[in-house]
């Protein structure tokens, strides 16, 4: 349906600016209850994995390529098809990508101390709600930013790709503290680039699939985050 403060000229401007921004609001704090709940999801899961028979059943047969290749699949699969399908099964893919992902993170609690893993994801967590809150506020557009920020992942594959085969701790040291820097910068980037994309005059089924693609750009920035920042810090059983 669409907004009839949109369309109705005898509305007053404080009145349209009005609605927008709560409209705004709702449409940002759907976002992050999406991505905060996937995140929620990812880590019961690697827990429950990681501390019961599923670890040896999974990690200890080759299963556990299916653990490891299964999350990458997804985001594949919903990059090339998330804007033709409807928001309900958006929804239910995201939740399906955010469980499948849990499965393979479990190795993360296997590897490193709780403590170390604790530490990580309450810095990432901090990190990434004040790179949100700079995003969502600033007046400056952050296109040349993200773009930027775009070519660096590309590097970052490229070089993780290199050090598959030369297994230098160094460069691997390089590739964790860019990577960080890149996802954290990201955040800032999407968080805007949503704010922005959101239209009331949609109508609800539209902005609830782009809620859903803005939580999983968001999910994705804080788990490769954390993962870099985890490869830095990390202290290992």
């Amino acid at each position: 349906m669409v907004d009839p403060f949109f369309r109705n000229p005898t509305t007053s401007a404080p009145t349209r600016a009005m609605t927008f921004d709560q409209g705004l609001r709702a449409h940002m704090v759907r976002v992050f209850n999406y991505m905060g709940g996937g995140l929620a999801l990812t880590g019961l899961i690697a827990f429950v994995v990681a501390n019961t028979a599923l670890a040896q059943i999974i990690f200890g047969s080759p299963l556990k390529w299916v653990a490891m290749f299964a999350p990458l699949g997804f985001v594949f699969y919903l990059n090339f098809k998330l804007e033709s399908m409807s928001a309900a099964r958006a929804q239910t893919l995201f939740w399906l990508f955010c469980a499948t992902m849990g499965v393979s993170m479990a190795a993360i609690f296997m590897i490193f101390t709780g403590a170390s893993v604790a530490r990580a994801f309450f810095i990432t967590g901090a990190t990434f709600s004040s790179m949100a809150l700079w995003g969502y506020t600033t007046k400056k557009d952050l296109t040349n930013f993200g773009s930027f920020l775009m070519m660096g992942v590309m590097g970052l594959f490229i070089a993780m790709l290199v050090n598959l085969f030369m297994g230098s701790s160094m460069l691997q040291w390089i590739v964790s503290i860019a990577g960080v820097a890149i996802f954290t910068g990201l955040t800032a980037y999407d968080t805007q680039k949503i704010k922005q994309t959101y239209n009331a005059s949609w109508g609800d089924e539209a902005n609830n699939k782009l809620a859903v693609i803005g939580a999983l750009g968001l999910y994705i920035n804080f788990i490769n985050a954390f993962q870099f920042l985890l490869s830095l810090t990390g202290e290992r059983r």
